[in-house]
């Protein structure tokens, strides 16, 4: 591999500097550049302010993903497809079926977002609260948005920054954060980032791995069997375990460790008396306050 637009004896080899260029002798290229400048349309301005007083009208416990972030950080939204809805009990978030990035309108077919406006303006029926409630929010355009076919790449933009997309609140750990520090949704695959909004407590989802990479894993049975054995589901692309990650998807079989790998130590270490050399038994008894559970239901 060869690289241009880098300086010899860079203190970092393996970076490519902005600008530079990767490349091998299969005649590929990749260019490294700056985003161009990002600007807050007029539709998301007014989405990202209503989902904010929309947020402040929610209680901590009917928030959607995870705690209310602590000043200065404050909330980011994400486009994941946002469809807000005023039910009897308050203010709902749910989640389309497909979330529009930013970037991602520039290859979006207006017959197809169109589908995610109608499937939008069918939630939103079923709670006919949520459009006076919208409007005394101050986003009075959400009818119109619910109610206009989206035809060209115009719509396409108002629809991907709009309140029904780009508003899913989420702390910037949770929204673009990478391991070993918090996983964002951004870097890590929904159907295993997704768990963190729903696992117990003490169960570590997110493991170092033998080669110092970090990976997923799950447990192999219902809390409570004393089975110790964890099931690798992600493991990042170039490590240690990927390839055997990879060979056990492609033949429809499970990546397993034993109870006494350092994975499954981790993932349990809040499940298990300290010291312990297996992950498999009983949950200790000093760990069973605040889940509900006795000792036994691990």
């Amino acid at each position: 591999m060869t690289r241009a637009g880098t300086v010899a004896r860079s203190p970092l080899p393996d970076e490519v500097k902005p600008g530079g260029t990767l490349s091998e002798d299969h005649p590929w290229r990749i260019r490294l550049v700056k985003h161009p400048k990002r600007f807050e349309s007029p539709f998301f301005q007014a989405a990202k302010r209503t989902a904010h007083r929309i947020l402040d009208e929610i209680d901590d416990a009917d928030l959607p993903y995870g705690p209310r972030p602590v000043a200065p950080e404050g909330w980011e939204m994400h486009h994941g497809g946002s469809l807000w809805v005023m039910t009897a009990g308050g203010w709902r978030m749910y989640r389309a079926r497909v979330g529009i990035e930013w970037s991602m309108q520039f290859c979006a077919d207006p017959p197809k977002i169109d589908r995610l406006r109608q499937d939008a303006a069918d939630l939103v029926a079923a709670f006919p609260e949520t459009l006076p409630a919208l409007a005394r929010l101050g986003y009075e355009e959400a009818e119109q948005l619910l109610r206009t076919p989206v035809t060209d790449a115009d719509g396409v933009e108002a629809w991907t920054d709009s309140l029904f997309n780009a508003c899913v609140p989420m702390s910037r750990g949770n929204h673009q954060g990478i391991l070993p520090k918090v996983p964002g949704e951004h870097h890590y695959p929904w159907p295993v980032k997704g768990a963190d909004f729903f696992r117990f407590d003490d169960f570590q989802l997110w493991v170092t791995l033998p080669d110092g990479t970090h990976g997923a894993v799950t447990p192999v049975d219902r809390r409570g069997s004393g089975d110790g054995h964890v099931r690798l589901v992600l493991a990042p692309e170039g490590s240690q375990a990927a390839d055997t990650l990879a060979e056990a998807q492609d033949r429809g079989l499970m990546a397993v460790l034993p109870p006494n790998s350092s994975a499954a130590l981790q993932a349990f270490a809040e499940q298990i008396e300290p010291g312990r050399r297996s992950a498999s038994g009983p949950l200790a008894p000093r760990r069973s306050r605040g889940n509900g559970r006795s000792s036994r239901d691990r």
